[in-house]
């Protein structure tokens, strides 16, 4: 849990892994980031890959790159039982919780059935760090734009809610997404909120948005509000630049 006792999320547009020539994948900036949320020499680290499937081989290179870090890893996996005789004891006993890209529509649906959700929500509230990247970053929104129904982006209404805010990630990669999102936040059909581009994460303590980190000089984070004119006004939100990726 953090040290500091307070509600951390880490909402990361993309870029939580970079790649590894001799070994895979490696932990970038902004992943090293959200582990000093927790403020622990060797946090506890769970990662969730609902929105993946729990697919093995998924699941094998998230211990291959977390395993880089000085931490305690474990995972939570849902498919094709639980693989833990309580999770909400589990979950409550870890430093960091760590979410997969993948279809946030599946990973919410599949939340609901098992109840995490709520267990979740009581681990933030109890100080474990939230963090996640794609699906895994908008999931505690109330919604942004989403491939989980097909190539063509459509809207996410029903995400988590822990933060009153839309979501906006790989905001700089995916043509499709800045545009809708911009058209959801104008027209009422999300809240005003956040984006990411690739390689930046949105920092929130509690349901205050504080500030957006990355590795890569180019990236940005941006604030929509409504334009009033069925469209969002975006106001550029310069990142705290961290550490170059390994």
């Amino acid at each position: 849990m953090s040290t500091d006792g307070q509600p951390h999320i880490l909402a990361i547009g993309g870029g939580s892994f970079v790649p590894d020539d001799r070994y895979g994948l490696s932990p970038s900036p902004l992943l090293r980031y959200a582990i000093d949320l927790t403020g622990q020499d060797r946090p506890r680290v769970c990662f969730l890959a609902t929105a993946m499937g729990d697919d093995p081989a998924v699941i094998a290179r998230f211990y291959e790159g977390f395993g880089k870090l000085d931490a305690e890893v474990s995972h939570v996996a849902l498919f094709p039982m639980p693989n833990h005789a309580d999770v909400r004891a589990h979950l409550l006993s870890q430093d960091l919780i760590y979410v997969s890209g993948g279809s946030v529509a599946n990973l919410l649906a599949l939340w609901r059935l098992h109840g995490l959700g709520d267990v979740l929500r009581e681990a933030w509230e109890a100080g474990v760090v939230l963090s996640g990247q794609s699906a895994g970053a908008l999931c505690w929104h109330v919604g942004g734009n989403t491939d989980s129904y097909g190539p063509e982006l459509r809207p996410l209404t029903d995400g988590l809610g822990f933060l009153p805010y839309s979501c906006g990630v790989h905001y700089d990669s995916d043509a499709q997404r800045r545009p809708l999102l911009q058209r959801l936040v104008g027209d009422g059909t999300l809240p005003a909120g956040y984006a990411a581009d690739e390689d930046v994460a949105l920092h929130y303590v509690g349901t205050e948005f504080v500030q957006a980190v990355s590795y890569r000089e180019q990236g940005a984070a941006y604030r929509l509000e409504p334009d009033g004119e069925g469209s969002a006004k975006e106001i550029r939100v310069d990142p705290r630049l961290l550490g170059p990726a390994a």
